[in-house]
Order: C-alpha cells, then sequence, then structure tokens
C-alpha cells in the first residue's frame, strides 16, 4: 500500500480539521450550555451547566427564562424578537441580490468573452467594484444615498435611503450588486471559455439564430459554471454583514438587520451561549441551502459531474 498520498495530504487534511473543525465542535458545545442565570434555589448566580435545546427555543420560539426561573414568551424588545424578522430579510437580500447579479454577471460575461479591441481593459475595469473592500463600498454608497448625497440630487428627491424601511433595503441590494455582480461574471466567464467555437459554427450553417444559439448553445453548456457560481454567491449572501450594517445601521431592529447582526449583538452582550446557538443555526441552513443545491440543482463543485461515463464494452465491440 502507498503512503505517500496520505503523508502529502494528511498534514493538510489535520491543520484544515484544527482550523475548521475546531471552532464549529466549540461553538455547538456552547450551543447547549447556560449562561450566567440565578438559582431559584439558592438565589446566588451560577455559571455554566446543561441547558439543553434552551438556547435554540430561544431563538426559535422567543422562549425566555425569567429571574424566578419560570418559562415565560420574550417581551418586546428581547433580542430573540428580531430573529425571525432578521431570516426574512436575509432570505429576501438572498433572492433578490443572487437573482439580480446571475442575470447582470451572464450578461456581463458574455460581453466580455466576445472579441473586440480594448477586451482585456474592460475585463480589469469590471472587477474594480469586486476588488474594493466591503467597508469601503459600504461607506461610499452611504455617501451617495445620503439625503443630500448624489441620487436625490440626480433624481430631484428627498427620499430617506438610510431610514425608509423598503428605501434602505433598495439602497442595500442596488450596492451588493453594484460589488459582486463581477464576481458571477468572472465565474460564468470560465465557463464561456470552455465552450468550443465549432458548435457556434454548425449551428450557424444549420440556419440557428442567435436566440436559438444562446438557449441551446450557451445555457446548456455553461449550466454547471452557472450553478456553481450561484451556490457560492448564495452561501456568501447568506452571510452578509457588514454592507448593512456600515452602509444603513448596526441596530437588530433595524429595517436591513439580516441575521449575522443579531450574532454579533448577542455577543457584544456577553451572551456567548446563545450566541452559538444562533451561528449553529446559520450553519446548519447555509448547510441545507448548499445541499439542496447541490443535490438537486446540478451545482455540482467537484466537476465530476462532466466526467463522460465509461461506455461498456460489448461482445461485438470486444
Amino acid at each position: 500500500m502507498d503512503l505517500r498520498p496520505l503523508w502529502l495530504v494528511g498534514p493538510s487534511m489535520a491543520l484544515l480539521a484544527i482550523v475548521i473543525g475546531y471552532p464549529v465542535i466549540r461553538a455547538i458545545y456552547l450551543s447547549f450550555q447556560s449562561d450566567r442565570h440565578l438559582d431559584p434555589d439558592t438565589g446566588m448566580f451560577v455559571d455554566g451547566g446543561f441547558a439543553g435545546f434552551q438556547h435554540y427555543l430561544y431563538w426559535i420560539t422567543q422562549r425566555c427564562m425569567s429571574p424566578s426561573g419560570e418559562v415565560i414568551t420574550c417581551a418586546p424588545g428581547q433580542l430573540s424578537t428580531d430573529f425571525w424578522p432578521a431570516v426574512k430579510i436575509t432570505l429576501f437580500f438572498v433572492v433578490v441580490t443572487v437573482a439580480l447579479e446571475t442575470v447582470l454577471g451572464l450578461w456581463m460575461a458574455l460581453v466580455m468573452n466576445r472579441s473586440f479591441i480594448g477586451r482585456g481593459l474592460l475585463r480589469a475595469a469590471v472587477l474594480v467594484p469586486w476588488a474594493i473592500p466591503t467597508a469601503v463600498t459600504a461607506k461610499l454608497w452611504q455617501f451617495i444615498f445620503a439625503n443630500d448625497g448624489i441620487v436625490n440630487a440626480v433624481l430631484g428627491t428627498q427620499i430617506h435611503w438610510t431610514t425608509d424601511p423598503w428605501a434602505a433595503r433598495s439602497a442595500v441590494i442596488i450596492a451588493d450588486v453594484w460589488k459582486t455582480a463581477p464576481f458571477m461574471a468572472l465565474l460564468i466567464l470560465a465557463g464561456l471559455q470552455m465552450v468550443p467555437q465549432g458548435v457556434y459554427e454548425a449551428a450557424r450553417v444549420d440556419g440557428a439564430s442567435k436566440w436559438q444559439q444562446f438557449t441551446q448553445i450557451t445555457l446548456p453548456l455553461i449550466r454547471p459554471a452557472l450553478m456553481v457560481a450561484v451556490l457560492f454567491r448564495t452561501l456568501d449572501a447568506l452571510r452578509m454583514y457588514d454592507l448593512p450594517v456600515i452602509m444603513i445601521s448596526s441596530s437588530s431592529n433595524s429595517p436591513t438587520a439580516v441575521i449575522s447582526q443579531l450574532v454579533i449583538t448577542d455577543v457584544k452582550q456577553g451572551n456567548y451561549n446563545s450566541a452559538s446557538a444562533m451561528s449553529t443555526l446559520i450553519f446548519l441552513l447555509i448547510f441545507a441551502v448548499a445541499f439542496v443545491m447541490v443535490k438537486f440543482l446540478g451545482a455540482d463543485i467537484s466537476g465530476a459531474g462532466d466526467t463522460p461515463k465509461k461506455k461498456k464494452r460489448t461482445k461485438v465491440e470486444a
């Protein structure tokens, strides 16, 4: 048995297990530990102890513990009451931004895939928004959408982009699409580069129109790359944090508050165990979305789906 592959890959896999695996396991462990609380029997504050699913119920069902130890519904203003609104806002951002970025990224990739003078310069220029740090992008668009900013000046309106709920969400979507559409275009362009040009020449000989070539040749052949781009972008959008926080507000009940904001807010309040439960819920959500997209939507990140199956030899061929 040749152990050389194990010696070559083993150290890297062990390092990844420590760097990635330990934080995940530690977060799951902390999510089942109780926070510092008042023991109703002794009247003293106690640390730790097994809490079961108490923190998960705190987020999902808004189940709180009173000072006397009774289970009650969380009062308005508790961080857990912002959980489901944050989930809805996060999913709304994911659906809208990924859809817009996919369409815009596909169009940009089709343009950059053509042969024309200055194509290299255009490809470099398109990647500039994606290369800018998210914090810088957020401050830039915050100035643009200010009450006396460029958008209101050009449109001649007085829209409160940072306080009105739907205006604020629209501003975050615009900023996110501007920044991340080039990333989608880059991944889709890689798929377009793999399409043989001879296929288009044969289609033109057969009299296929541009639209028929796009729907019958381009889309089916770039589907693996397109689905991988959608998968990566969806997982990234589910973890969105810095753009709405810097651009709009860091408050957990803001109109653009996402689930990652609740984790950070809970950590700042010193509730590390309940924050670990929320992090675990986010991890499960991301895992479920990734599983569905890989299993049922054809986002084959391994490339195994593109490998042609070996044809069985028949007796005649033998």
